[in-house]
């Protein structure tokens, strides 16, 4: 296989600002409502609870802090512990600290690369309060066994769905399968308001429970009387006015990554030493992230610089949090060591996803997988030219 440098550097992930979100940031701008008060800061909560299918949206600064607000808003603090997988981006186990609890975590499974009721039902104590589940690079967990094991416990759930907005499970939305759902909304994920997050719920004293804390834990009737301690959690009415326009898009946005998912399964469907992301037969993934699973054998640094070479650009899955060095020295969770979730870590890779991308750039980032596979399992290949 001949392979010639790209003549364009394909990164990650690209945001889609268009004229809408033009047009909607401008009027938030003219209005003079540019802070937490404002007409699209009360639009964009409502239309993303119904997508989400809740009746409440509670939007927040980003991700992390809706997070944290809704281990706070569930009353979850000191002496508790929160069952976390340990694979999964670090908000979801930082959260837990800014609450006071204890992060324990749990296994990944191995078909759908996110906790699985076993992996929580092996880390459950007597202290246990609740479990975040991570919807994992837009794939949903298995969550009818989760709810079921957690209702007979009396453990709260908690979807992380920041990687998977508008994925389904058994044709329900997350975010509207748990207690609560936290979704994030930062620059590369599938709608965007630069930073940002949300709440969703169908429990509406939760609901107004989280937007008291989220403003200071302001008094309703009293101006400037804080009852409780609180937090600035808001966001903004001008990235409300992005996140809205972005909104009225999200499914022509999930659409163009289903493509491009089907595009690089096509491509690389012959290389059985390569495994992409799991999409189980009740779910429909976000594919917020194209993930590929490369042969052990191989050293993920010298993959990650020969693709860049290529104008390819990687990220490794994210490090397991047992593994990092706060949880670590906080001896986080009973056990030190989760086979699947260090085997994925170590052997994932995250490739250009972006909806914008063509069939040829999903061709050409193909053939730079497979010059890179060739070349470190030693098959015979032609000269490239990069």
């Amino acid at each position: 296989m001949t392979l010639s440098r790209s003549p364009r550097f394909y990164p990650i992930a690209e945001p889609e600002i268009g004229k809408l979100e033009e047009r909607y940031v401008l009027d938030a701008v003219r209005s003079g409502w540019v802070s937490s008060l404002g007409e699209y800061v009360t639009r964009f909560e409502s239309e993303f609870a119904r997508y989400c299918e809740t009746s409440e949206g509670i939007s927040t600064c980003n991700g992390t802090a809706a997070l944290h607000l809704a281990l706070a808003s569930l009353g979850i603090g000191p002496g508790d512990e929160v069952i976390v997988p340990t694979l999964t981006f670090v908000a979801s186990a930082s959260a837990v600290l800014y609450a006071g609890a204890t992060p324990v975590f749990a296994d990944a499974d191995e078909t759908t690369w996110c906790v699985s009721a076993e992996s929580i039902a092996a880390a459950i104590s007597n202290r246990t309060r609740a479990v975040i589940v991570v919807h994992l690079y837009g794939q949903p967990a298995d969550m009818d066994p989760i709810l079921e094991l957690c209702s007979r416990r009396g453990i709260v759930v908690i979807e992380d769905a920041a990687e998977a907005h508008g994925a389904l499970y058994k044709g329900r939305k997350v975010g509207s399968l748990g207690k609560i759902g936290a979704f994030s909304f930062y620059g590369n994920k599938i709608i965007t308001t630069g930073e940002g997050g949300m709440l969703t719920t169908s429990d509406h004293d939760l609901a107004e429970r989280a937007r008291f804390l989220r403003d200071h834990a302001m008094s309703p009737s009293e101006r400037y009387v804080h009852p409780e301690i609180g937090y600035n959690y808001r966001l903004t009415n001008i990235q409300a006015a992005l996140g809205l326009a972005q909104l009225t898009r999200i499914e022509d946005f999930m659409e163009r990554r289903r493509k491009v998912m089907r595009w690089y399964r096509e491509a690389l469907a012959h290389r059985r030493e390569l495994i992409l992301n799991p999409e189980l037969p009740w779910s429909r993934s976000s594919n917020w992230m194209v993930s590929a699973l490369f042969p052990p054998s191989l050293n993920s640094d010298a993959v990650a610089q020969r693709l860049r070479q290529l104008g390819v650009d990687t990220r490794p899955f994210f490090r397991p949090m047992h593994l990092l060095p706060p949880f670590h020295r906080r001896k986080a969770g009973r056990k030190r060591h989760f086979p699947v979730a260090e085997d994925l870590a170590r052997r994932g890779f995250n490739l250009p996803t972006a909806g914008k991308l063509a069939q040829k750039d999903i061709r050409y980032i193909a053939k730079a997988v497979e010059r890179v596979l060739d070349e470190h399992l030693g098959k015979p290949r032609e000269t490239v030219a990069v």
